[in-house]
Formats: structure tokens, C-alpha cells, sequence
């Protein structure tokens, strides 16, 4: 613990060593994906399966691992093969929350079966779980940024259809907007997205940087645009923060992203309960999200 707060060694260590560099550019990139992403989650009720995703990426890296390619395409294979199988099987919302636990499960066993036949280091196995940003080099950082810009790219060009059936189902399908195929799309985004946090904070604690900023940023805010731009600043703030916190003590980015991610959560239900209190209404983040309406054509 007594290196724990080492500003200078930390301010050494950020402009001495380029891969720490490299780590806070991957990170910021990252946590404007999973900002942007994140209220449209929380919106969907989809956090849930964010994580029944990062499973599944879990077992692609598994598989990447033990045949000896990049940690980050098995990820990224998994991921995009959990989210089409989410958006095909979980379109109906009754049907959502069991078709996650089955890929849930089926990821993490499968994951752990394909660890148990890697001969490696033990700390490639750890890094699949907790992350290793630190590991982003050049090339990496290149296919990081490629695979954000055309994430946010595709978003924005459904964006906006697509909060209008985040906020209304039922209205947006009578409009003519192609419900079906925005979710699978969504699911997809989410995916790639999903495959790319788990170079930071391992697959099993994606959630802490794509639902946790966002789940805060709701919790102060019902205006989607407001929230927008808060999730973008909580969720920079725990990455970089948790970058930057980690590298004296050289302990794991995600301890610190999370923690990071859940006081910032704290703080917004706190607010939020002066807000209610003050004003005397009870508001859930779900039900208090300003619509208006949205052009689809």
C-alpha cells in the first residue's frame, strides 16, 4: 500500500514509457465508445447483456489464446457471435433474459475449458479476465481506433430511429421503423464494443465501463443528449483514472476502473436522492427519459 498514491513515480512512468502512452490513448478511445454507447444500454435494458457478451468474448480470447493468435480477434470474434445470437434469439423481451443466461453459461464453461488446455503463462490467462491494456502497442491501438470510428460511425447513422424505438417500441413499429433489424444492429455494435473493453478490464468486469457510467449519468439527468455527454465524462474519468492509479502500485487496471466507475455511481445516487427529496418526486431512471418526436424518414 505505501506505493500506492506515488504521484511522481506515476508521472515518470506516463512520460518515460510509450507503452503507457499508447495504454491512455487505447483507454480514451474506449470510454468515449462505451459513453456514447452506454445510456442507449441502460435505455434498451440491455445490460444484462452486456455481460452475457463479454462471456462469450471471454471464450473467443480462450480460444485465441490457446491457438496462438491475438487475444483481442478471439475476443472480438465471440463477441460479435454473441450479440448476432442475442439480436436473432432475444428479440421478443420475454424471451431475453433466459436466452442470456444460456449464452452466459455456454460462454464462461466453454471459456474455462479452453483455459485448462492452454500450457502458457498463467498471466495471459489472468490478463483475459482483468484485462491488459498495458499490452496495447502500435499496431493494436491502430485496429482499436479503426473498429471505434466505424462503431460510432454506424451509430451514427441509426441513431436516431434508434432511440426512437429505445424510448417507445410500440410507437416506433407503428411509425414504419425496422425495429427487428435495429436491434440486431445495436446488439452488434454493443458487441464490438464489448470485445474491445476487455483489453482494459477483462471480460468479466465490461460492464463496470459500458453500464456503470451510464446507470450514473441517469440517474441526474432524464435528457438522453445530458446523459450522453455525462456517460462520455464518467466513463474517461474511470478509464484513464484507472490507468493512471494502477501504474505505481502495478496492480490491475480494472480494480481501479471499477472503483472508480461505482464511486462515480455513488455519487449520482446521492444527487439524485437530494433531487427527489428537495422536489419531493421519486424518479427511476428508466421511466423519466424526455422524448420527443423523432423524424424516421
Amino acid at each position: 500500500m505505501d506505493g500506492m498514491f506515488d504521484f511522481a513515480k506515476t508521472w515518470q512512468l506516463i512520460t518515460a514509457l510509450p507503452s503507457v502512452q499508447t495504454a491512455l490513448i487505447a483507454a480514451a478511445v474506449l470510454g468515449l465508445v462505451a459513453g456514447i454507447l452506454g445510456p442507449l444500454i441502460v435505455m434498451r435494458r440491455m445490460s444484462f447483456a452486456v455481460h452475457g457478451t463479454s462471456e462469450l468474448a471471454f471464450t473467443g480470447a480462450a480460444g485465441a489464446l490457446l491457438i496462438g493468435v491475438g487475444v483481442e480477434y478471439g475476443a472480438l470474434a465471440g463477441a460479435v457471435a454473441a450479440a448476432l445470437l442475442l439480436g436473432i434469439l432475444g428479440t421478443r423481451d420475454a424471451d431475453r433474459d433466459s436466452v442470456i443466461g444460456v449464452i452466459l453459461s455456454f460462454g464462461l464453461g466453454m471459456g474455462v475449458l479452453l483455459l485448462s488446455f492452454y500450457k502458457g503463462r498463467s498471466a495471459n490467462k489472468f490478463g483475459i479476465l482483468t484485462g491488459q491494456i498495458i499490452t496495447v502497442d502500435s499496431t493494436n491501438l491502430t485496429a482499436l481506433v479503426i473498429s471505434a470510428a466505424a462503431v460510432l460511425l454506424v451509430l451514427a447513422c441509426v441513431y436516431r430511429p434508434l432511440l426512437f424505438a429505445s424510448v417507445d417500441r410500440n410507437v416506433a413499429v407503428a411509425r414504419g421503423v425496422p425495429v427487428k433489424t435495429l436491434t440486431v444492429v445495436f446488439a452488434l455494435l454493443v458487441g464490438v464494443s464489448t470485445a474491445l473493453s476487455v483489453q482494459i478490464v477483462g471480460s468479466l468486469l465490461v460492464v463496470a465501463l459500458m453500464v456503470t457510467p451510464a446507470a450514473a449519468a441517469a440517474r441526474v439527468t432524464a435528457s438522453p443528449l445530458r446523459a450522453t455527454v455525462l456517460s462520455v465524462v464518467f466513463a474517461e474519468v474511470a478509464a484513464l483514472g484507472g490507468i493512471i492509479l494502477s501504474l505505481a502500485p502495478g496492480k490491475p487496471v480494472s480494480a481501479f476502473v471499477t472503483a472508480i466507475s461505482f464511486l462515480i455511481y455513488l455519487v449520482c445516487r446521492v444527487i439524485a436522492w437530494a433531487r427527489d427529496r428537495r422536489t419531493g418526486v421519486r424518479s427511476s431512471p428508466a421511466d423519466t427519459v424526455e422524448t420527443a418526436p423523432v423524424p424516421v424518414g
